[in-house]
């Protein structure tokens, strides 16, 4: 029979993350000793309130609107209303089966060129390729801590201005964020400009600091808010995303909801009911976001420290579990090792350590650009909350951390081995 696929989508592999994942798990199965630096999913366990609001609305079964459950949009909108001292109904707020749908909707419903800074999260890129959309991406630098200025911005939207601008913040794979001066110059180029911002804060609640700011607090009108209980609440398979339009945008959200009506069709009940006791707060979930954000703060200043004393360029994370590293230092030596693009380092390192990272090409790096990210998520997130006390130091760290170190300090022996 011949094979008629769409030639957007002929060839390709599962996503990076998901891939690494499985080889993580089979070599492991293996025999072979593994440091899973490579995927990026919360070490903490959903909280409590949560897994009891999942058991007790386990018998909900009928079909909830596309939009989703209106007393969950409700919640949405007064928790980042709240957080963001913006005024937020319920009515513009989306639920989908994660983030990433979405995404993939708004890409597809928006027919116009798209604009990415990277490092950027694996998917974006992807999404425009399937769809046949044209992307336009702007390659930050580690002296702009891999962010992208109002003034970078400003210098790409001469002739046709695209309508689509995505930006990630906390990042994926950086760990840096936006300043409260870095976006009003966002905002105020993408107002002079009239585009649409997809704003992807999905690491919002994790900034270490509890600090997260929306571009949309100085863009109301054009910034669309993409969020979920993934990252925060330890709940990636939980598959529940949320999109937050704001009232100029109704005609967007109304097109993406019909889209959504032909595919999905709606998120599963029982997890947007349990959902509710998340958005609602209160102390217990305050609490496990205080702590959560204390000990991945932590690590990541650890991590950070040691391996700049190595002499690999990495930014200090001020938020989610990422880090992206540069290892510019040592270019000429591993070259001569025949390691010539991000991917062969990071399979270079695999063999020889053990260590799974992600290269930089997977976030849209140019291949011969030798960077990678770490996810310092290698230990057990429930053990770690337990005993957290008030301050997590270094011996919090080794004691509950050992998987993690032992794996940074194989990563920091290799480098200075091949930095010769």
């Amino acid at each position: 029979m011949k094979q008629n696929i769409n030639p957007n989508v002929a060839g390709k592999g599962k996503s990076p993350t998901l891939r690494t994942n499985e080889l993580s798990a089979a070599m492991e199965a293996e025999g072979k000793e593994i440091f899973r630096f490579g995927f990026g999913e919360s070490p903490f366990p959903v909280p409590e309130e949560m897994e009891k609001a999942l058991r007790r609305n386990a018998h909900q079964k009928s079909y909830l609107p596309v939009q989703g459950l209106p007393e969950l949009r409700e919640e949405v909108a007064r928790f980042t209303g709240s957080r963001e001292g913006l005024s937020i109904s319920g009515d513009q707020v989306m639920i989908g089966p994660g983030s990433k749908e979405l995404m993939f909707l708004l890409q597809l419903c928006l027919e116009t060129e798209v604009l990415i800074p990277t490092p950027c999260w694996v998917s974006y890129v992807p999404h425009g390729v399937i769809l046949g959309r044209s992307t336009r991406l702007i390659n930050t630098t580690f002296e702009e801590s891999w962010l992208l200025s109002g003034e970078r911005l400003a210098s790409e939207l001469g002739g046709e201005t695209p309508r689509l601008l995505i930006i990630n913040y906390p990042g994926n794979p950086q760990g840096t964020t936006y300043s409260q001066k870095d976006l009003k110059a966002l905002a105020e180029v993408a107002r002079e400009n009239n585009l649409i911002v997809m704003s992807d804060e999905i690491y919002g609640e994790l900034h270490h600091d509890g600090a997260h700011q929306s571009l949309a607090r100085y863009y109301p009108e054009g910034t669309i808010i993409s969020s979920g209980l993934s990252k925060w609440c330890g709940a990636g398979g939980w598959r529940l995303g949320t999109f937050i339009f704001p009232k100029e945008l109704s005609w967007l959200r109304e097109t993406i909801c019909s889209v959504a009506s032909e595919t999905y069709s709606t998120v599963s009940a029982p997890i947007q009911y349990a959902a509710i006791s998340a958005y609602r707060g209160g102390e217990a979930i305050e609490s496990y976001l205080s702590t959560s954000r204390r000990i991945l703060k932590a690590v990541g200043n650890w991590a950070t420290d040691r391996l700049n004393e190595i002499g690999l360029a990495v930014r200090r994370p001020e938020g989610a579990f990422y880090l992206f590293l540069d290892f510019s230092s040592i270019a000429s030596s591993i070259r001569t090792r025949g390691i010539e693009t991000s991917t062969s380092l990071c399979e270079k390192l695999l063999e020889e350590t053990g260590v799974v990272l992600l290269s930089g090409e997977a976030f849209s790096r140019p291949q011969e650009e030798l960077t990678a990210r770490l996810a310092y998520v290698t230990f057990d997130g429930a053990e770690a909350l337990t005993a957290a006390g008030d301050s997590v130091g270094d011996s919090f760290l080794r004691t509950y951390c050992p998987k993690l170190i032992e794996g940074v300090e194989r990563l920091s022996s290799w480098v200075e081995a091949n930095a010769i």
